[in-house]
């Protein structure tokens, strides 16, 4: 058994409720997030542009990469679907945005994400372990009658 099916199972097996809560909450902020890169798309391209990370012609596409993956990873991180892959998409532009965004404008300026962005980044790489849990769209399909059928061809 390799490495990420036995971290999958041990995940399964030692999940209390009260943390789908925290996965819940995890999901919704990252898809309010996006709205609010929506709502602000110029601002945000121009903080990218400004962290000297990419051309000015690549931010823009980023900036979109990043808010649909912030959109439908939130979704998915709060329903409980595709948890681990919607957790694993989200990682890298989170370290993104703490190495090339956050870090450079330091801890102690005014309104500073970069804790925020610690927190979530640590959240996601907890859920990408730990999986969806007991309430999840996930568990509920491996629970339905149907999964559990076997196929003879």
């Amino acid at each position: 058994m390799n490495l990420f099916n036995r971290l999958e199972k041990w995940g399964d097996a030692h999940h209390p409720k009260w943390l789908d809560i925290v996965r819940i909450v995890l999901g919704l902020f990252l898809f309010l997030k996006g709205l609010e890169f929506i709502n602000n798309m110029n601002a945000f391209s121009e903080l990218m542009s400004q962290s000297g990370f990419l051309g000015m012609a690549s931010t823009g596409i980023l900036a979109h990469i990043i808010v649909f993956a912030h959109l439908v990873g939130g979704i998915l991180v709060a329903v409980g679907l595709l948890t681990r892959f919607a957790c694993l998409i989200q990682i890298p532009i989170m370290l993104g945005a703490v190495i090339f965004i956050n870090a450079p404008q330091g801890i102690l300026k005014p309104h500073s994400e970069l804790w925020f962005s610690i927190i979530v980044l640590l959240l996601l790489c907890f859920f990408l372990i730990e999986g969806s849990g007991p309430i999840s769209i996930d568990e509920a399909i491996r629970r339905s009658p149907d999964s559990k059928k076997q196929w003879h061809g």
